[in-house]
């Protein structure tokens, strides 16, 4: 499963970063996914930080 930050929606909280720091960077002001781990979505950590992103902007697809 694939993971990616929609920056239209990305509002900086944070909570990417804060619950799987090591697939999320915050980087300007933004949550970004690290650069090898678009395909964690699997990932437990990933999947809490796309439920609890507040603008949701963490998207996973298949």
């Amino acid at each position: 499963m694939e993971v990616r930050v929609d920056r239209s929606l990305c509002y900086g909280s944070a909570e990417c970063a804060h619950r799987a720091p090591s697939v999320f960077a915050f980087e300007d002001g933004y949550g970004v996914v690290r650069p090898g781990r678009e395909g964690a979505g699997d990932d437990p950590q990933v999947r809490e930080a796309a439920e609890k992103c507040p603008s949701q902007a963490v998207v996973l697809t298949e």
